[in-house]
């Protein structure tokens, strides 16, 4: 291991390498790495044409130059290889505009290719993904026009008449990680990380490609002074290593200032969390609740389902769930926002990949995810939306395996709308409509839930709907709401009205708390 300053690092890439890098949105993204890649590149113009490869790219969904942002200079990325790309608002403008072709896999597919790359094995077989846009009859991972001209990543294939996806390894060439502290030996710590992703299989993945792995660290400890338990990361997979202090004024971006109680060092008491107010994306996350029980393992996706876990927290029955993310923290309370991927208080934490390995076998009771478009055929994208390609994140793995699903948003996009007298009143209708003939592209397949005997229910603060074998079939309206006016009116399809079509609970339209029991 080499100690090297962080100007020196992109002179350790060279043009065409594949790149891989560590991070998860808001967490663990070697900032200072990048930096360097981005100015040595605006001011020499290489290294050029590399390849990225990252799972939810690092980034604050902004376009301040952070993160993946930093790697947006038209020429310098030649192919992206991710699971979410739309982090960096810069980044994920370049894919959409076709600067260079990306492809989007399933987070838990990503995770287990980079074993395999370590393994020097081809690639993986899984069920992950059919009849999703990442299955090759329909548009092969391909996150944009460019990409449709590349070699497909993906195949169909069969086994004893069961259909699977083939996704293919390639070799990498530069790991840029980030870890808390190396020692003078090179072993890397992690015991400050609220999320253990990629960083081990990106490490062993690089290495036996023969490849560099550089890591970013805080400060450098005396030899045999890291707790074993905490090295993530050997020292023999580690070639150089940079000392670069966070930056604290990014706020929660990367976690700058320690949280010990998203490691599990210390137990922060949930009553210093604040109690959401009662909004459409509370009345929501009401509803997703009475749909929960005791004793099970939960999944809440980023955005407005992590509003379930304050639900449960109002109601005083967060602690007979287990709540879980697809980063690998178990237990405790999602944080939510730009640091979402770890956890208050959480019971333990494993890597993205293994955690994965937990939710294709089907270990999860529920996930809670959200939605963007759904169709006629209860289809569901949250990954692609004109010009704007963000990829699936963890979404297709675990709507994939779980055996019972909500997806909840808003019923259109933008509307204005007041909660009074225990009902609901819509005082300005937003643009756009959210229920559509098709999606845009399939993140999550119905024909696929049905034949593998999921249930899925799809809320929205004004109706809630089921996945039957006939289509949609709308089972519960929002009190104050009225079915042609504020529903059908805007839906591009007519689902099935329910023969015994409820109001929705009253509770869940008042300011005080349900008092609900699960």
């Amino acid at each position: 291991m080499k100690i090297i300053k962080s100007e020196e690092v992109a002179k350790l890439i060279k043009d065409n390498d594949t790149v891989a890098i560590s991070g998860s949105g808001g967490s663990g993204s070697p900032e200072s790495l990048l930096k360097s890649v981005m100015d040595y590149y605006n001011k020499n113009k290489t290294p050029k044409n590399i390849t990225v490869v990252t799972g939810i790219s690092p980034g604050n969904l902004t376009t301040d130059y952070i993160g993946m942002n930093m790697l947006s200079k038209k020429g310098l990325v030649g192919k992206a290889i991710c699971a979410h790309l739309g982090m960096g608002k810069l980044f994920g403008a370049a894919v959409g505009e076709n600067n260079f072709p990306a492809f989007a896999l399933p987070l838990g597919v990503l995770n287990h290719l980079l074993r395999a790359i370590a393994g020097h094995e081809p690639g993986i077989i899984t069920h992950i993904g059919l009849d999703t846009f990442a299955d090759p009859r329909i548009e092969g991972c391909c996150a944009n026009d460019l990409a449709k001209k590349e070699k497909p990543i993906v195949e169909l294939m069969k086994i004893d008449n069961e259909e699977y996806l083939f996704y293919k390894s390639f070799p990498i060439n530069v790991a840029l990680l980030k870890g808390t502290y190396a020692d003078n030996e090179g072993n890397i710590s992690f015991e400050h990380e609220g999320v253990l992703g990629e960083q081990f299989n990106m490490a062993s993945a690089t290495h036996n490609s023969g490849g560099i792995v550089i890591v970013e660290v805080k400060e450098i400890k005396p030899s045999g002074s890291l707790k074993a338990k905490d090295v993530l990361v050997n020292k023999h997979l580690v070639d150089y290593v940079v000392i670069a202090q966070p930056d604290a004024s990014l706020g929660e971006y990367n976690l700058p200032i320690y949280r010990p109680e998203l490691t599990g060092a210390k137990k922060l008491p949930l009553k210093k969390v604040t109690i959401k107010k009662l909004d459409e994306r509370k009345v929501c996350a009401r509803r997703a609740a009475m749909e929960l029980k005791k004793n099970t393992v939960i999944n809440l996706g980023i955005g407005m389902p992590d509003m379930v876990a304050n639900v449960a927290l109002e109601e005083g029955f967060l602690d007979s769930l287990t709540l879980s993310i697809e980063t690998g923290a178990l237990g405790g309370m999602p944080i939510g926002g730009i640091a979402f991927g770890a956890s208050i208080n959480p019971e333990s934490i494993i890597p993205t990949a293994e955690n994965f390995d937990l939710y294709n076998g089907g270990f999860l009771d529920m996930a809670i995810l959200g939605l963007a478009e759904v169709d006629k055929e209860g289809n569901v994208n949250v990954s692609s939306f004109g010009p704007r390609k963000t990829g699936p994140g963890g979404f297709i793995n675990i709507t994939q395996s779980t055996k019972k699903i909500i997806f909840m948003g808003t019923f259109t996009n933008g509307s204005e709308e007041v909660i009074t007298n225990n009902s609901l009143n819509i005082l300005k209708e937003g643009p756009k409509d959210k229920f559509v003939s098709h999606v845009e592209q399939i993140t999550f397949s119905g024909k696929n839930a049905l034949k593998n005997n999921q249930e899925i229910l799809y809320i929205t603060e004004r109706a809630v709907f089921k996945l039957t074998k006939k289509g949609l079939e709308l089972i519960e309206i929002a009190p104050g709401i009225n079915l042609e006016q504020d529903i059908l009116s805007h839906m591009s399809f007519k689902p099935i009205i329910s023969s015994n079509l409820k109001e929705m609970d009253t509770r869940i339209f008042c300011e005080e708390k349900m008092n609900l029991k699960i």
